[in-house]
């Protein structure tokens, strides 16, 4: 009778800890391009899903929020070409031009300061989306200070070849589509969150429209 107590407590329990996971809604802006891409030769790049199929659900605790919204930004490149750096961070995830930054050729990063040290579930992000492309080695990293030497964790990476120098990655390339990339995060905690690039395949640029940090 003790252990059957004791398997009924854990399988409540677990039911608590599920109940307390919600699935992430992430706004969308309008796509601005349709039909199927051009074939872009990269290595590494990822199936395309078929036509109607959706992505797998982001679960992420209850309570979460967008914790890098008009959060500060700074980057590798501090002149972008194109661009403020306060646009990756202001909620408009529109593509045309205007809403975007663009950075110098080669490898470039940004950084988002959450103003204190959190826990992260899930980002969100667009580099462009006005037309199909894809960006190489993009590198995310979550760090306690701004100089990235404590606590350093890689939460995504796709840099097959480690030609950035930061690791070889297991993630895949990606198309750029207005639905931005959401990736899961295991609950990392850190303050800082650094965005690298190195171009993409229409040029040597680095883009970026918006990027989301869901935690608390």
């Amino acid at each position: 009778m003790k252990m059957k107590w004791i398997a009924l407590s854990m399988v409540f329990v677990s039911l608590g800890v599920f109940a307390q996971e919600t699935e992430l809604k992430i706004a969308l802006p309008r796509p601005l391009f349709s039909g199927t891409p051009r074939e872009l030769k990269t290595p590494n790049l990822e199936p395309m899903r078929k036509p109607g199929e959706k992505r797998p659900p982001i679960m992420v605790p209850e309570g979460v929020k967008n914790l890098a919204a008009k959060a500060e930004v700074t980057s590798s490149d501090s002149e972008p070409v194109v661009g403020e750096l306060e646009l990756i961070t202001d909620g408009n995830k529109n593509g045309e031009e205007g809403y975007y930054v663009e950075l110098s050729p080669g490898k470039q990063w940004v950084q988002i300061d959450l103003g204190k040290k959190a826990k992260i579930y899930a980002i969100a992000l667009w580099h462009f989306h006005s037309q199909a492309r894809v960006y190489r080695d993009i590198v995310i990293q979550t760090a306690d200070d701004p100089d990235f030497i404590t606590n350093v964790k890689t939460v995504f990476n796709n840099d097959h070849d480690n030609s950035s120098g930061l690791g070889v990655g297991k993630d895949r390339d990606y198309i750029e589509t207005y639905e931005g990339r959401p990736i899961p995060v295991p609950g990392v905690e850190g303050q800082y969150v650094r965005f690298y690039s190195n171009g993409n395949t229409s040029d040597d640029m680095n883009h970026y429209i918006e990027i989301e940090i869901y935690g608390k």
